[in-house]
C-alpha cells in the first residue's frame, strides 16, 4: 500500500535554526531518500515552498476566488511530503520516525494511505529506482535551501 507522509514544521522556528542544524536536516533527508530508493519503496518526495508563496482557491456561487496565502492559520505548516510504497502502516510509521523534521518540537509527520484511482495507468504509479542518484547530485543545492 502506498502512504503519503506529510511533513509539518513551524516555519518561523525552523528558519531561525543555526545553519549547522538545517544542514543536518538536509543530510538526514538525503540519507532517507537514498535508503528508501535502494529498498524500492520511494515513489515521490518534494519539499514545498514557504506558505508566503501559497495560493488558496475556493469556488463560491460559481465564482473562482484565489487568495494569497495558506488556507488557514495553523501552528505548523506543510513543508513537504514523501510517498512510500509500504507493506503496512507499521512500516510507514517506522519510516516517518526517521524524518528529521518530526524530532522534538520542530514539527510532525502525518501519514495517510493513498487511494488509488483506477483510471491512472500502473506504469505511472510505479516507483522510480533512479531517484536516489538525482538526490545525491542535488544535495549541495538543497543544503542552502530552507527545507
Amino acid at each position: 500500500m502506498r502512504y503519503m507522509l506529510l511533513i509539518y514544521i513551524k516555519e518561523a522556528e525552523h528558519d531561525s535554526r543555526p545553519p549547522e542544524e538545517r544542514q543536518r536536516a538536509v543530510e538526514g533527508h538525503v540519507a532517507l531518500m537514498d535508503e528508501t530508493t535502494k529498498r524500492g519503496v520511494l515513489v515521490g518526495v518534494n519539499p514545498l515552498a514557504r506558505t508566503v508563496a501559497a495560493t488558496t482557491v475556493r469556488v463560491e456561487n460559481g465564482k473562482v476566488l484565489a487568495t494569497d496565502g495558506p488556507f488557514a492559520e495553523t501552528r505548523e505548516q506543510l513543508a513537504g511530503y514523501y510517498i512510500l510504497d509500504c507493506q503496512d502502516l507499521d512500516e510507514a510509521i517506522a519510516w516517518a520516525a526517521r524524518i528529521p523534521n518530526c524530532h522534538g518540537a520542530l514539527g510532525c509527520v502525518e501519514i495517510r494511505p493513498v487511494q488509488e484511482l483506477p483510471v491512472v495507468p500502473d506504469s505511472f504509479r510505479k516507483s522510480n529506482a533512479a531517484l536516489g542518484s538525482i538526490f545525491k547530485d542535488q544535495e549541495s543545492q538543497y543544503a542552502n535551501a530552507k527545507v
